[in-house]
């Protein structure tokens, strides 16, 4: 039976491409070339992260995690995330946010979801909350299976117990370690190959009817 449904964050509980790409918007920038090094392999999480925050720190040297909240704080849910969690709770299926987004958007959106756990990047600051520029990565965007792989074991619920709903390649090694996943608004070709059901509409309520065909038994 379905016990745990992992859920990637951006683009799919929210209805912004990426997080990261939410604060990039709000200083009028981006960070094309960082993603350039980092899809091929010449840096690592950390050094996009810090890439990402050096941009930032162009417009707010004194960048707080309280800023960042605040800037966060405008990016809406996705149609349907409330009736979806609330379903699956009612049906005592636990859930987890697993994202290479950004944590203080995470823990919000668990929180006003009631998500059980969320797991997500973030950043070391000082003592007064200044970004010292060095990030926190709790779950590698490559590697986003070792993750709920960790939670499964934690809550001993195993692979054949979980689904997993992401809009990306990288979510496909969230698919690997559950034995049903759900492409939600697919941005690619292998997010959609590697799913057993498709959701193409913007409502994550339409993953309830997706998920009525995991497997009994």
């Amino acid at each position: 039976m379905l016990r745990l449904v992992a859920l990637d964050m951006d683009g799919t509980l929210v209805d912004v491409k990426s997080s990261w790409g939410a604060v990039h918007a709000h200083f009028g920038e981006e960070n094309a070339e960082g993603l350039r090094r980092f899809l091929a392999h010449e840096i690592s999480d950390e050094a996009f992260i810090r890439s990402d925050i050096e941009i930032w720190w162009r417009h707010r040297p004194a960048l707080t995690l309280a800023d960042l909240e605040a800037i966060l704080d405008g990016v809406p849910l996705m149609p349907g995330a409330g009736e979806l969690v609330r379903s699956l709770r009612h049906q005592g299926v636990r859930t987890a946010i697993v994202s290479g987004g950004i944590d203080l958007l995470a823990r919000r959106v668990a929180r006003e979801l009631s998500i059980d756990v969320a797991f997500a990047n973030g950043f070391r600051v000082r003592s007064d909350g200044r970004l010292t520029g060095e990030g926190i990565v709790r779950v590698p965007i490559r590697a986003k299976g070792s993750v709920l792989a960790q939670l499964q074991e934690q809550l001993g619920i195993a692979p054949e117990e979980t689904a997993a709903v992401g809009d990306s390649a990288i979510d496909v090694d969230l698919f690997r370690r559950s034995r049903f996943g759900v492409a939600f608004r697919p941005k690619d070709a292998a997010v959609r190959q590697h799913a057993q059901a498709v959701v193409e509409e913007p409502d994550l309520a339409r993953v309830l009817d997706a998920l009525a065909a995991f497997p009994a038994a």
